[in-house]
């Protein structure tokens, strides 16, 4: 761990048994998951990429929807810290027979696991099942309410960027995230993180996709992105979730594209030094393009490596607390 976390255990001890959402964590465990994070980024970096903090445990990845990046993030991160994992998938399972969540939980409990990994399409499924268990819980994406580990690596690699892994305080800098904002549980985390570190954070995306509840959050809401580039640090692009729209949201994909896609002659607008982030899967060519995706501005692919290090901070810390 790094001489930092050290400091900081000194007068403080991670107290949530469970990872359900940002909301309501404090700046101060934010900041301390995200520290000790840090502390385990050397972990892949060795030859034998593991460490014995979770030997002997059990972490189930118990998945109700379809996931590469965050199911594979949190399979690696139990193994590198010596856990067993369990891979549950809805389909083939008794959850087709009838079998509630609840039950179906509470039957893996039995099995003698110390942590359950919840992804699921309706928004407080986690919450319902850390309720429900003894074990820790932590939200891998629940409907459109929160996806924590998602904001958490996204403001980590906002700090590794900027250099901020010193004090992770955003105070001054401005943070952009556009599209389908309504839909978005990234785009819920994220705002929770951003703001508890200090930052602000500007959303844009058509006035369909955009509720103004958000400004009751801080928010400031645009609907021009071309008016909003200039003046950000970082602009995270999020998918359109066609699978969760029950009416046509805005009149043509070209026409989306045109007004909210990220693309190199948008580009020219922004600053030179700005963080270009999405949370995948991208739509190349709908809200950004692959030549700006693929650009030296892009974090993207660090995103997805800062995931192992944020999983593995939040099994630990957990698990430990439990």
């Amino acid at each position: 761990m790094s001489k930092q976390l050290g400091n900081q255990a000194d007068d403080y001890r991670w107290p949530h048994r469970h990872l359900l959402s940002l909301e309501e964590l404090s700046s101060q465990d934010i900041r301390f998951l995200l520290t000790t994070a840090l502390g385990f980024e050397s972990v892949s970096t060795r030859s034998v990429k593991k460490v014995p903090a979770l030997r002997g445990r059990v972490v189930v990845n118990l998945f109700f929807e379809d996931s590469t990046r965050t199911r594979a993030s949190f399979h690696l991160a139990a193994s590198r810290l010596s856990a067993d994992v369990l891979e549950f998938s809805a389909k083939g399972s008794s959850v087709a027979k009838g079998e509630t969540l609840i039950d179906t939980a509470r039957n893996i409990e039995a099995m003698g696991v110390d942590a359950i990994v919840v992804r699921h399409q309706q928004s407080g499924a986690a919450r319902m099942v850390s309720q429900a268990v003894g074990c820790s819980v932590l939200n891998a994406g629940d409907g459109q309410h929160e996806h924590p580990t998602q904001g958490l690596l996204d403001v980590f690699t906002i700090a590794k960027r900027l250099n901020r892994t010193d004090t992770f305080d955003f105070t001054g800098l401005k943070v952009a995230i556009v599209g389908d904002i309504a839909h978005s549980r990234v785009a819920r985390s994220n705002v929770h993180a951003l703001q508890k570190l200090g930052a602000r954070v500007v959303l844009v995306g058509p006035p369909t996709l955009l509720p103004g509840g958000f400004r009751d959050m801080g928010c400031e809401l645009s609907h021009d992105l071309d008016a909003v580039l200039p003046g950000v640090d970082a602009v995270n692009m999020l998918r359109v979730q066609f699978e969760r729209l029950t009416s046509q949201a805005f009149p043509s994909v070209r026409e989306y594209s045109s007004l909210f896609g990220l693309t190199a002659a948008r580009m020219q607008r922004a600053r030179k030094d700005i963080l270009v982030m999405h949370p995948g899967p991208m739509n190349r060519g709908l809200e950004i393009e692959s030549a700006v995706a693929d650009s030296p501005n892009s974090t993207i692919l660090e995103q997805v490596t800062n995931g192992l290090a944020i999983r593995m901070a939040g099994l630990f810390l957990t698990v430990g607390a439990s």
